[in-house]
């Protein structure tokens, strides 16, 4: 056993054609397929996040969870994001949680988790293109419409 080593396999399967996916065009295009997909049992109980993968032509390859947390926060790790940023082959991204309080105003900790985001994703020439909060009743607060991506 002295040189032997673990493989290693990536693998990510498209179940779903391409030509089938939804193509986002604006903040409401995601924000209405975010909230679609959103479990109407949690929304208004607990944070959740979630990255919305995209393709060149901003179609979605899918929808991942991040992290599921409390009342008033979820945890993100950025390695876990960006292992399936990756795996995915994805050249776009927009970012996404709920707020179960109903409130539409971005924290402090909100835009310094974009931001790092944003950083960490330059550096693999992954575009963040959104960061959306959605509240219970399904209305959204877009941090590019409001010049703060």
């Amino acid at each position: 056993m002295k040189d032997k080593v673990n493989e290693i396999q990536i693998s990510y399967k498209e179940r779903v054609p391409a030509t089938f996916w939804k193509k986002i065009n604006s903040s409401q295009d995601a924000s209405e397929l975010l909230y679609e997909h959103w479990n109407k049992n949690t929304i208004e109980l607990q944070e959740s996040f979630k990255v919305v993968l995209l393709n060149n032509s901003n179609k979605v390859k899918g929808i991942y969870q991040l992290s599921q947390g409390g009342i008033t926060g979820t945890m993100i790790d950025l390695r876990i994001l960006f292992a399936v940023v990756l795996k995915t082959l994805s050249v776009a991204i927009i970012l996404t949680h709920n707020h179960p309080s109903g409130k539409l105003i971005p924290s402090e900790a909100d835009k310094k988790i974009t931001e790092k985001i944003k950083k960490a994703a330059a550096l693999f020439d992954v575009k963040v293109l959104d960061h959306l909060i959605i509240i219970p009743n399904g209305e959204y607060y877009s941090f590019a419409d409001n010049s703060i991506l």
